[in-house]
């Protein structure tokens, strides 16, 4: 009795390391969806998966899903480091009523999504939410139509969260286009060749933000183009060679009466023209930094009262 015992948990044993290695074998490297792909599938380049929940259970962590071809491949959530890359085709989500993009991994993890179309039909949540990681990549996606922000960062668990976005475009969202906080440490950004159009503030930085904006656009958003709003702890915006036009508030608004944090906005090379409020405002609590190289001209209120003069500029 006792041997068959025994017999029996080794075989118990087996099964179960037998079982883990076929699920680590299972995590590929990378893995391909497609729009005719099915979600049964391994994901590999011949038997692709439908949708990028379906294929990123079976890409190892620090893997890449790439999309073979054009198709809507359906809302994911993110929780380890990975890459989507739709590049070269028409990859999208359509995130009617929901999310396009969770991000919620390690504050280790390092995601980037590339080369996506993401549609929120007019009643999507937001874009893009990230609750945590350690660095989030968004190059050459288009963010637009969701009743809520465009991207969304709350970070609220870690000491530090870097969002880079480059060659983007978030736009006619009701909500900000972009939309930062943190309440534990700092999200620091990057903005590079982005557009933020149509929405309510174009950028939103708020407590615990800071980062930089260059070659970028902030236009006909109803709200402000550029807006540093600090509830507590600071707020930090430095736009560099960029476009604020044409928005219904103001260009670029620092502070936010009842607040008692420090806004900082500070523009360089910029052309601040068109905007139906006034084009650099200073409300309580905010600081704007100018040199004497932006164009600030054409707007509802012109000039900078208020304004800290930082330095001539070149």
């Amino acid at each position: 009795m006792n041997k068959f015992r025994f017999t029996i948990k080794i075989l118990a044993i087996a099964t179960l390391m037998f079982a883990f290695a076929s699920m680590t074998q299972a995590q590929a490297s990378r893995t391909w969806v497609s729009g005719v792909g099915d979600d049964v599938n391994p994901c590999s380049r011949t038997a692709p998966c439908k949708t990028w929940a379906g294929a990123i259970s079976k890409t190892a962590a620090c893997g890449e899903i790439d999309a073979l071809d054009p198709g809507g491949f359906g809302a994911v959530t993110i929780t380890k480091s990975i890459t989507l890359d739709g590049t070269g085709t028409f990859a999208s989500i359509l995130a009617s009523g929901t999310t396009g993009i969770t991000i919620n991994a390690l504050s280790t993890d390092v995601v980037t999504i590339r080369g996506l179309s993401i549609n929120g039909f007019c009643t999507g949540i937001r874009g893009i939410n990230v609750i945590q990681a350690k660095t989030v990549n968004i190059e050459d996606v288009v963010i637009f139509r969701f009743a809520g922000p465009g991207i969304l960062v709350a970070e609220t668990t870690s000491t530090e969260l870097n969002l880079n976005v480059k060659n983007s475009v978030m736009r006619d969202n009701t909500g900000d286009g972009l939309d930062l906080t943190s309440s534990t440490g700092v999200v620091r950004f990057s903005l590079d060749h982005v557009q933020l159009s149509g929405n309510a503030n174009g950028l939103h930085a708020k407590a615990g933000t800071q980062g930089t904006a260059r070659n970028s656009v902030f236009s006909g958003n109803s709200v402000n183009g550029v807006f540093a709003d600090a509830v507590t702890g600071v707020a930090v915006a430095r736009v560099w060679s960029s476009q604020i036009i044409g928005n219904l508030g103001n260009g670029v608004r620092s502070g936010n009466a009842g607040n008692a944090g420090v806004s900082v906005v500070e523009i360089s090379q910029c052309q601040v023209d068109q905007n139906v409020g006034t084009g650099a405002l200073v409300s309580t609590g905010g600081n704007v930094e100018t040199f004497t190289n932006n164009s600030i001209k054409g707007n509802g209120v012109n000039g900078c009262a208020g304004c800290v003069l930082a330095g001539p500029g070149s």
